[in-house]
């Protein structure tokens, strides 16, 4: 017997208790589903008059949560904790009561979980305060993300003491994502980010691929419902094309497959929406066409031994991709999925995926850690994958290498657990997974914090390579060091990939020379504010750089430049407190890119009168958060320049120079406003491509690009964005100057021909 994908869709055909023993009863004994029993009689006495908002009794919840748990052929303590997760918090029952009545274990995970709302609801609260303008309202604000931060590492240890704290949860949100729609719009938009961000990641680390797609795809129709509903159409108008062709391949390839004595299961994969909808922005593309592998196969064989006679036969009967064959068997993912792929041009000349595992493979596949436990309850090996096990520990690493910051600790995770990764072996051939873009230098902190510090070198495959070159998957790394640690190079921030890499270089750099770290910091700073064209330091008094200092809870400005020179703040960060702001506007960012509209100056007040006939300058092009001036033109009213635009330094007649500012807005709707920015880098393939998925990444669109490319390798991007606010381009610029062969990213300074 072998677990199989039984996750049943969403539907509204009423379900009960007897429909949640009936599943367990499939797989668990006869004896184990009396606990269930008795704690749905529990958990229905506790939530007795509570409802959702859909008018159901509350208890219905936990009742469904539970029933995903079984449809995952989770152990019974899994599914009685499912029944129980919201007693605690939601009722008047104690968990003192839970551990005498249903045990320990049962115990230990509804407290997880508990954890888990805390969190929800501290995020919660941190996004009603989002509109807060006063500074104690902000340094309140500020509390509650490191309030937060300490929760999710209180999680994730959680989850490392015991994954089905995990399950339960995702479980939980699995649920009440299916029932997102009972929800207002603003809870359904926050609830959807926060799922597609945390929970989503979380479950597809942990291998379990069939949670990951759903909640995904949910998320993706609440947050973007515009392109999540024109996709839909476009599959479903393609969709009978599709079936019929994934048909008549799968029965050729079974029966060539029979031809040479393999009886394999094939079937087809549907790809899920949101996967599709990924692949076509990094890809520019709008053709889902073009996507390899929109059209799959699943091949389920016995043996690991025909998974590769397989792949030989998919070959002979049709030519593969070369570049797009992966064999995850013999180099597995950390989740403990194993598979072949490959692609390979099909009938019509179509690119086809074929996917090639065993069936124990494919239960792992699907449900990921969860497969352990219905092994245990089956007498089998009860192991958890290595490379799970080896995650889990790491996580335990960085919560003693990370205890001074849990902020730090969270960006760790998000960084290097929920990015996409790449598999690198060591010359010993032990496998580690790291980051996408990750170069030697991450590869040499992920194996020890020494052999970080002693690098000067490294070769991949036997090629001596530079230290900031992206490794890619199946990569052998060789550190090259020295007999001491002489630390790293401060340019080393500026291209590793993963945040617990920069994390040791930073506290490398905390402990060197203080001067030299002030030195620096004022240098990042000093530059930061002339790359944005606003100020200088000299301009800034001593008092303002000390409220911002204090505000980032650093006694003096020195203080702050230290940090800001060994890399635990950002020089963006320091800019954005020190530059003048509308403080009526938050900087959350929107969860999809904001459709164009026709920058205009509506909300500019001259002389605090509003309502005057103003535009902005083509030349300089401000955006809000700049400093501005007005200038009175003869018939078009006042045109606003920055006050750093030549023509307004140059002006002669100052009288027609008057005192503007961005005033108030009177709408919820951001203006995007035009700004010109200048990329210098090396030329390189895919310069231009890697520059335009950054500034996407920032939800921001891009309303024109150039490149000029010299004899001398080097190229200069020209891109004309349209941002909310100078914060927004702040966090562009941290974006673009992440990318391979860049290196310097300002706003274009260039005068046009356009008068006043």
């Amino acid at each position: 017997m072998s677990l199989q994908s039984s996750i049943a869709p969403h539907s509204s055909v009423p379900f009960s208790i007897d429909t949640l023993l009936d599943v367990a009863g499939t797989y668990l004994p006869a004896q184990a589903l009396e606990p269930i029993r008795q704690a749905y009689r529990f958990a229905e006495e506790a939530h007795e008059g509570m409802v959702r908002r859909s008018g159901e009794p509350y208890v219905m919840h936990p009742l469904a949560a539970a029933l995903i748990v079984a449809e995952m052929h989770l152990d019974a303590t899994t599914i009685v904790s499912a029944l129980l997760h919201d007693v605690v918090e939601d009722t008047n029952v104690g968990l003192p009561e839970i551990r005498e009545r249903f045990g320990a274990s049962v115990a230990h995970i509804v407290d997880g979980v508990t954890k888990f709302e805390e969190i929800g609801r501290r995020q919660r609260n941190w996004a009603d305060q989002q509109a807060s303008t006063s500074d104690e309202q902000r340094k309140s604000r500020e509390r509650a993300i490191k309030q937060q931060a300490e929760n999710i590492k209180k999680m994730f240890m959680a989850m490392a003491e015991d994954p089905r704290v995990v399950l339960v949860k995702l479980a939980d949100r699995l649920h009440n994502m299916r029932t997102l729609d009972a929800l207002p719009a603003a809870k359904q938009q926050r609830i959807a980010l926060e799922t597609r961000e945390i929970y989503a990641p979380l479950a597809g680390r942990l291998g379990m691929a069939q949670i990951k797609w759903e909640l995904e795809d949910t998320a993706f129709r609440f947050l973007e419902p515009d392109a999540y509903k024109s996709l839909v159409s476009e599959l479903a108008t393609r969709g009978t094309q599709r079936e019929d062709y994934i048909a008549r391949v799968a029965e050729m390839l079974r029966e060539e497959l029979a031809q040479h004595g393999i009886y394999a299961e094939v079937k087809g994969r549907a790809k899920h929406l949101y996967s599709i909808y990924k692949k076509l922005v990094r890809s520019g593309e709008s053709d889902i066409s073009h996507i390899y592998d929109l059209f799959a196969l699943r091949v389920l064989v016995g043996t690991i031994t025909e998974c590769y006679q397989v792949l030989g036969i998919v070959h002979a009967h049709w030519p593969p991709l070369p570049a797009r064959i992966k064999d995850y068997i013999a180099m597995p993912k950390p989740n403990g999925y194993q598979s072949l792929h490959t692609t390979v041009i099909c009938e019509e000349g179509r690119p086809t995926e074929v996917q090639i595992r065993t069936h124990e493979m494919h239960s792992m596949a699907e449900f990921g850690v969860a497969t352990h436990w219905y092994y245990k309850e089956q007498g089998s090996a009860a192991t958890l994958p290595t490379a799970l096990t080896t995650w889990i520990s790491m996580l335990r690493n960085w919560q003693d290498e990370l205890t001074q910051n849990a902020t730090d600790f969270v960006d760790t995770v998000k960084i290097d657990v929920f990015q996409d990764q790449v598999f690198v072996s060591s010359p010993k051939g032990d496998v580690f997974d790291l980051p996408a873009k990750s170069t030697p230098v991450d590869f040499a902190y992920r194996v020890h914090t020494e052999l970080g510090h002693r690098c000067i070198g490294a070769k991949v495959n036997g090629i001596m390579v530079p230290l900031d070159y992206q490794l890619q998957n199946g990569d052998r790394v060789e550190i090259l060091t020295t007999k001491t640690a002489h630390g790293p190079g401060r340019d080393w921030l500026n291209f590793v990939a993963s945040a617990s890499a920069r994390e040791k270089i930073r506290q490398w750099f905390k402990r060197q020379h203080r001067d030299d770290n002030i030195s620096r910091g004022r240098e990042l700073v000093e530059r930061e504010l002339g790359r944005l064209e606003q100020r200088t330091l000299s301009t800034i008094t001593s008092e303002m750089l000390t409220v911002v200092a204090n505000a980032l809870e650093f006694r003096t400005a020195e203080d702050l430049f230290a940090a800001v020179g060994y890399g635990a703040v950002s020089p963006q960060g320091v800019v954005m407190r020190l530059l003048p702001r509308d403080e009526t506007q938050t900087t959350v960012l929107p969860t999809e890119a904001p459709r164009t509209k026709d920058a205009g100056a509506g909300h500019i007040q001259v002389m605090g009168v509003g309502d005057l006939l103003t535009r902005l300058a083509g030349c300089c092009q401000p955006a809000p958060g700049d400093q501005i001036t007005g200038y009175i033109t003869r018939n078009n009213g006042i045109t606003v320049h920055r006050s750093a635009c030549s023509r307004v330094l140059n002006e002669r007649e100052s009288a027609r120079l008057v005192q503007v500012d961005w005033g108030r807005a009177v709408d919820n709707n951001k203006t995007l406003y035009n700004v010109s920015i200048i990329v210098r880098a090396w030329d390189r393939d895919g310069l231009l491509r890697d520059v335009s998925a950054s500034v996407t990444e920032e939800r921001v669109s891009i309303a024109s690009a150039a490149v000029d490319a010299h004899p001398d390798g080097s190229a200069i991007i020209h891109l004309t964005l349209r941002i909310n606010d100078i914060d927004q381009l702040s966090r562009v610029f941290m974006r673009i100057e992440r990318v391979r062969n860049v290196y310097e990213v300002r706003r274009d300074g260039g005068q046009r021909s356009q008068t006043a």
